[in-house]
């Protein structure tokens, strides 16, 4: 008669051993494949990728209004929330070459005070339409332009005067009458004087791309060139004697 084998032989023990030991060390081999896949996982999830924002661009449209007729000039389209007046400006040359960027003035309101270059176009909207009001400021020169002007005038009528030139001073009476030291002086002083201002102008001071009108440079330069004039007609001339 055949014998039951009884499952608890030590046969049958090696053989479950065996068999639960590979199981084992099978389970131990893919448990760090296991921990690696979670660990790229985990990761993976902790920095989800951004999702693509289509943000839509609003334009503005920029009205141009003359200031005495009220009367529509012209309409600055497509203007971008970033743009700077100074950029509207230079739209609206492209549309009328006859104002140039500085040149224009611009305001929100009537006899409201007038924009500055910098401002932002997304400042000043209420709605997708801008209005703005426009004044003429006439010829407009930069302000080196404007001191370099100014000052180079006295310099060389000053000297002309000193020269005693023949159309100013009688040549005869220029010959005999002798100089004093402080006529030289006083040309010494006033050249100095106004060379600093030139040389200041050029590497010192420092002006913003702002431009004045013309009427105010014939202004100024009337004033400085005309009490040049004066001064140095007096102590240049032949028969001065010093106080």
């Amino acid at each position: 008669m055949l014998k039951r084998q009884n499952p608890s032989t030590p046969e049958h023990s090696k053989d479950l051993a065996a068999d639960g030991g590979a199981l084992s060390m099978s389970h131990n081999d893919s448990r760090p494949f296991f921990n690696l896949s979670q660990l790229v996982l985990s990761a993976g999830q902790s920095k989800p990728s951004p999702a693509l924002k289509h943000s839509k661009i609003t334009y503005f449209e920029v009205e141009i209004v003359d200031m005495q007729s009220k009367k529509q000039i012209c309409i600055v389209d497509k203007v971008p929330p970033a743009s700077t007046l100074l950029d509207v400006k230079h739209k609206f040359h492209k549309a009328c070459p006859q104002w140039y960027p500085s040149r224009v003035g611009l305001q929100l309101e009537l006899n409201g005070p007038f924009l500055k270059d910098s401002i932002s176009i997304q400042s000043l909207a209420v709605s997708s339409i801008i209005t703005l009001y426009f004044t003429d400021l006439g010829q407009q020169v930069g302000w080196t332009t404007f001191f370099l002007t100014e000052y180079t005038g006295p310099l060389l009528i000053y000297l002309l005067f000193y020269i005693r030139l023949s159309t100013i001073y009688d040549q005869v009476e220029s010959r005999k009458n002798f100089r004093h030291p402080v006529v030289h002086l006083a040309c010494f002083c006033h050249c100095l004087h106004y060379i600093r201002h030139l040389l200041e102008t050029l590497f010192v001071h420092k002006f913003s791309e702002g431009h004045t009108p013309l009427k105010n440079m014939i202004k100024g330069c009337a004033f400085y060139w005309g009490f040049t004039s004066w001064i140095a007609y007096y102590i240049n001339h032949p028969r001065y004697t010093p106080p």
